[in-house]
């Protein structure tokens, strides 16, 4: 699937990219911005453990799709904090965001028949805002794209860890 690892490379670059700029972002805090990048694509879990399931087994509506919005990827990234030491939660939290926000500005740029993208502030706002149009979630060349990105990035930073590693 093309689109979760366009979201995974986008989110590598970025990180990637921040490390440059921020000493104390090492390999493991490039991972979580790519954890955080795959977020709100939890609501695929539907794919396994459908809606209607759910509703049964707990005898009320229900749907995974909120995940996938603003707010349920908030959710989650807060629920995701819990899991790391309380020192070291709100720079784990602030990384989880910046990947999912990638996953979401990507996802903002979606061809949809409609013109509109997915309602990304509800429950705040069931404001659609207009699709960019700018690719399929199915085409391959964004994850080409971001793939050679990725390699670019990888290859500075290879060259600059080469760099500053002490010479004998």
């Amino acid at each position: 699937m093309p689109d979760v690892l366009t979201h995974v490379l986008v989110s590598y670059t970025l990180g990637m990219l921040l490390s440059f700029r921020y000493a104390w972002l090492r390999p493991a805090h490039v991972t979580l911005v790519m954890a955080g990048a795959l977020v709100p694509d939890l609501m695929k879990i539907q794919l396994q453990v459908p809606d209607e399931f759910v509703a049964w087994v707990l005898g009320v509506p229900f749907t995974w799709s909120p995940i996938h919005t603003l707010v349920g990827s908030t959710l989650i990234i807060g629920l995701g904090g819990l899991f790391v030491a309380p020192a070291q939660r709100p720079r784990a939290v602030a990384l989880l965001a910046v990947g999912a926000g990638s996953h979401h500005a990507l996802d903002l740029l979606l061809v949809t028949a409609s013109g509109e993208a997915y309602a990304v502030f509800w429950p705040l706002l069931d404001y659609r805002p207009p699709a960019g149009d700018l690719y399929l979630s199915s085409d391959r060349w964004p994850a080409v794209v971001a793939g050679v990105s990725a390699f670019c990035v990888w290859l500075v930073a290879r060259r600059r860890d080469s760099d500053l590693a002490p010479h004998e």
